[in-house]
């Protein structure tokens, strides 16, 4: 196991784009609709995370429209589903 986790970064603005996935307000447990930034990936030290997730999982169908956006930030042409 890693000492660091692969993190997408939610901000309570922004618009739905290619790499911008709207995360709908209770989605995991948010108290606001939200936007995954995917083109902005980044690390994180595992132990920030000692107490556990910040919330649930995502559901499924959301979940791939993250991995398809940061597919698509990395370069890869990715058509939609």
């Amino acid at each position: 196991m890693s000492d660091d986790l692969i993190v997408v970064p939610l901000f309570s603005q922004g618009q739905a784009g290619p790499t911008h996935v709207g995360i709908p307000k209770g989605a995991g447990g948010l108290k606001r609709h939200s936007v995954a930034f995917c083109e902005e990936i980044s690390t994180i030290d595992r132990e920030f995370l000692e107490s556990g997730p910040f919330g649930r999982p995502l559901d499924p169908a959301l979940m791939r429209a993250v991995v398809r956006a940061i597919r698509r930030s990395l370069g890869e042409v990715v058509p939609e589903p």
